[in-house]
């Protein structure tokens, strides 16, 4: 078949696709930001988030045997409080983006708590890797109005929170053009395994090699469309023992396979903005945001007379 992808962008060295297996390490923040009151009474549900403390290192030690370096975001707040695993994951050559403060959800914030609490992740980051972060990714994909213009302000090369496309493209904002690396849900781990009685999350729970087919999937698709892949995991959901087995063995089915482009968001995006800015490639470009405020013509269409 041909390809599907109207416009495939250049990868380096004529691979067919980019792969990046990237990682949000978000520990407990999203139990204490979403349950503030009972927290320190979930002691099981905070050790299933906490065991990033064990899968954290185990990741790093796959990719250092494959020889790969990629992308794991972080909640500042959980820069501040497991300092270790931030050292584990930048002392392997990885990259570390900023994934909000406690995994708050900024479609839930106002502009001016929004921004504040970027800038306060992005002091964090700072303190942490010695510089800024180039890559932000939503919390929970709450991307909202104001987020294109505020990561754009304050300097970030691109985000990962979208699905608008199968490749990357430019997301225009007053502040300035930032590049979205998009995702999609299928390649989130979350619908294959995440099951916590807390939280009322009830993914059917398959075997590994079950969960590793939709991943595998997307990336072949990717393959031969001349696309690009990439993975939103979680270490204390992926991972676990057994699906860090298929981890490594869809890593090796990848290499095997040949013409795989395994790079960091932030390489991925500096090659897409240089061959943008060379003018090689001319990626879409969306303006944003979508809307700002409700379409009220749209509430008159299903409620007519009322405001």
């Amino acid at each position: 078949m041909n390809d599907l992808i109207a416009n495939p962008p250049p990868w380096p060295g004529g691979a067919r696709c980019a792969v990046a297996i990237t990682f949000d390490c978000d520990s407990d923040s999203f139990v204490h930001v979403s349950l503030p009151d009972r927290a320190h009474r979930l002691v099981c549900t905070t050790s299933w988030a906490r065991y990033d403390d064990v899968a954290i290192p185990r990741l790093v030690e796959i990719f250092r045997r494959f020889d790969l370096h990629q992308t794991f975001f972080f909640p500042a707040w959980c820069m501040e409080r497991y300092p270790n695993l931030v050292e584990t994951v930048a002392g392997g050559g990885h990259e570390v983006g900023l994934h909000g403060y406690l995994h708050e959800l900024a479609n839930t914030l106002s502009q001016e708590k929004e921004k504040e609490l970027l800038y306060r992740g992005i002091d964090v980051t700072k303190r942490a890797i010695g510089h800024a972060p180039t890559g932000w990714r939503a919390p929970l994909y709450s991307f909202s109005e104001n987020t294109a213009d505020l990561i754009a302000e304050a300097g970030f090369l691109y985000d990962s929170s979208l699905m608008g496309d199968d490749i990357p493209y430019m997301l225009r904002s007053a502040s300035g053009e930032v590049v979205e690396l998009p995702l999609q849900d299928a390649s989130d781990d979350w619908p294959q395994y995440a099951d916590n009685w807390d939280f009322d999350f009830h993914a059917p729970i398959r075997p590994p090699e079950k969960g590793i087919e939709t991943f595998r999937a997307e990336f072949d698709a990717a393959w031969e469309h001349r696309g690009m892949w990439i993975s939103v995991w979680h270490p204390f959901v992926s991972g676990r023992l057994s699906r860090s087995i298929q981890v490594a063995n869809l890593i090796e089915y990848m290499q095997r396979k040949g013409g795989v482009w395994f790079a960091t968001l932030h390489e991925m995006a500096a090659h897409i903005k240089a061959c943008s800015d060379a003018g090689t490639y001319v990626p879409r470009k969306v303006d944003m945001p979508y809307f700002r405020e409700p379409v009220t013509e749209l509430a008159q269409v299903l409620r007519p007379g009322k405001t």
